[in-house]
């Protein structure tokens, strides 16, 4: 994971939990205990916590936010297992489309080593990730930034993507639900969202449990869209049967 990446997921846990210790940090970001001590020690000098014996707490006033790296942390583990999956379903030679979402990142992480690869992606973290991929052939999308997702959206992205081609594009969704398909929590981006479905012969969605069997707010696109569905064991089982009924692959990490 990015340092940069990892130190913010581990400043809004902190705003979010108030009070934490050291032990916590290297459980939930899987890191060692010399790592968490020196990221709590970099927080605290630049005054945006408070250290303490065994652990931190959020200065005050700190409020939680909702952002993407809040969210990044919740599910971390099932998210982590999901995004391996996901990644074993590319193969050398793939173009590849990368979508947002905190749990698209955990597949990014896991090309990293990939070679022969083209991806193609609107989201900012991903970029970040691959960047320095040399043998992955990255291609970045403008438009406008949606922040809660730091991913592009708008015009420019979807006529970006209206000339592009992949095999594959996987990417994430705030609910799936068998009856009401794919939606998200924002119809600023349902446009975006469906151009980004249309690229690829294949559609990979990767969403832990706690997105199965919801509704949010905005209709993105029917459930005859996906092709694959890569959640985690936790999923509810005639959820899955449902897809599977359906003519959806579902994997289960």
């Amino acid at each position: 994971m990015n340092k940069h990446v990892r130190r913010d997921q581990i400043l809004d846990y902190i705003i979010d939990n108030q009070h934490v210790s050291v032990t916590q940090i290297c459980e939930v970001f899987d890191v060692s205990e010399a790592t968490a001590r020196r990221i709590l020690t970099e927080l605290a000098e630049e005054t945006k916590i408070e250290r303490i014996r065994g652990g931190a707490i959020a200065v005050a006033g700190s409020v939680p936010e909702r952002g993407y790296r809040t969210r990044s942390v919740e599910q971390h583990e099932e998210k982590r297992r999901i995004g391996k999956a996901a990644s074993e379903l590319i193969e050398d030679g793939d173009t590849v489309f990368l979508g947002s979402g905190t749990t698209v990142s955990e597949v990014a992480y896991h090309l990293r080593d990939r070679r022969n690869l083209t991806v193609m992606t609107n989201s900012i973290v991903v970029m970040e990730i691959l960047k320095d991929a040399l043998e992955i052939r990255l291609i970045g999308l403008g438009g406008i930034l949606w922040h809660t997702e730091q991913s592009f959206i708008g015009h420019i992205t979807e006529q970006t993507l209206a000339e592009l081609h992949a095999d594959k594009v996987i990417t994430g969704i705030r609910a799936i639900d068998t009856v009401k398909g794919l939606t998200n929590s924002d119809p600023m981006c349902t446009q975006t969202e469906r151009a980004i479905l249309g690229v690829a012969q294949q559609v990979i969605i990767v969403a832990d449990h706690t997105k199965c069997e919801r509704v949010d707010m905005a209709f993105v696109a029917p459930l005859s869209v996906v092709d694959i569905l890569v959640t985690d064991s936790n999923a509810p089982a005639d959820f899955v049967s449902a897809l599977t009924t359906e003519g959806i692959h579902v994997i289960q990490a």
